[in-house]
């Protein structure tokens, strides 16, 4: 009798490590164990061996598994067969299924996939040890079952997901309201579009190249921007920036006569279409911090900033000197009043 509880045993505990094992290396992710190796976690790179070619690991694991399920229940068989007698063989082999079921499979399965980071780094070891010992038999059934699980490298996460991760981790504490807000808003980079967040023109402050700094004045010391389009005949003459700084400091220095056109710096064009992501990174690459946005036709249709992309990410950016919050909502009200008054003179 002692011999066949030790042949149960063995054979339970076997099919056990191996049912639990699998269904930790499934369980935990890839991200996760890129980060258990970046913090020097030990057996972490074993690890990610693992999980970057899953194949031959869970192979190893199947065929042991298979082992000790197919082959351990032959010999524990026989030996109640001995031990027992042929009439009790039906209950015992009733009862022995019963118990691999749930000591053997749902017991370690739900343990693996529970506590997959702490099983998966235990058995990294181990497991690639025998799948080199037992290599040549790994790689014939990796050749035969290849033509089915032949395909390209799935990507590890995607847009959606991460998003989904973001707002879960909020709902759990985990991270706070604001930073799931963060990358939420992240994403939208690649979505939005110069035209979608550029001043549009119908409120821009230009002035035309040929004024002198005292002629205009005025005008630049009102305007709400701190960089003013300099033009030639038309605003879709686009001539350079002159930044407000210059400006002034040029009038304190006592040239007044100078023209706009010699204060002014180039300007750097954009279409319409370009995403809010490449403007970033050509705001950083530049060093500057503002492009005139151009329309299909070549013709001027805004500017946009450098704050317009960072706003996309955080927000509206108020400051003190900002006398209108929504640049775009404003340009929408000056537009209808102006069509309102064109209404009124025509009747």
């Amino acid at each position: 009798m002692t011999e066949l509880l030790v042949a149960v045993l063995i054979v339970v505990t076997g099919s056990a490590l191996c049912s639990g094992s699998e269904a930790a290396l499934f369980s935990v992710p890839l991200v996760k164990v890129r980060q258990l190796v970046e913090s020097r976690a030990p057996a972490a790179r074993v690890l990610l061996r693992i999980r970057q070619n899953m194949s031959r690991p869970i192979a190893t694991i199947v065929i042991l598994n298979n082992v000790f399920n197919i082959v351990g229940s032959i010999v524990v068989g026989s030996i109640a067969t001995t031990v027992l007698g042929e009439e009790w063989l039906g209950l015992f082999s009733a009862v022995l299924t019963l118990v691999i079921i749930i000591g053997a499979e749902i017991i370690p399965k739900t343990l693996g996939e529970r506590y997959a980071e702490t099983i998966a780094l235990t058995v990294a070891y181990p497991v690639m040890v025998v799948t080199t010992v037992i290599r040549p038999l790994v790689r014939a059934i990796e050749y035969l079952v290849s033509p089915i699980t032949r395909g390209g490298i799935r990507p590890v996460t995607n847009e959606a997901e991460i998003q989904l991760l973001a707002q879960i981790g909020q709902q759990e504490g985990s991270i706070e309201h604001d930073e799931a807000a963060l990358i939420q808003r992240a994403f939208r980079l690649n979505d939005v579009t110069a035209g979608m967040i550029m001043t549009p023109r119908v409120i821009l402050t230009y002035a035309h190249g040929s004024m002198s700094l005292e002629a205009a004045r005025q005008r630049i010391i009102e305007s709400p921007h701190s960089r003013i389009l300099v033009v030639g005949a038309s605003i879709d003459e686009v001539m350079g920036i002159v930044l407000k700084h210059d400006f002034l400091l040029a009038l304190i220095e006592g040239r007044g006569d100078q023209t706009l056109a010699d204060l002014s710096r180039k300007a750097r064009f954009v279409p319409e279409t370009v995403r809010a992501d490449k403007l970033l990174t050509t705001f950083q690459e530049a060093h500057e911090h503002l492009a005139v946005v151009v329309d299909e036709f070549g013709g001027v249709a805004g500017v946009v900033t450098l704050e317009d992309v960072l706003e996309v990410l955080t927000g509206e950016i108020v400051d003190e000197t900002d006398r209108v919050a929504d640049m775009q909502a404003w340009a929408r009200q000056r537009r209808q009043a102006l069509l309102s008054q064109k209404e009124e003179k025509s009747q």
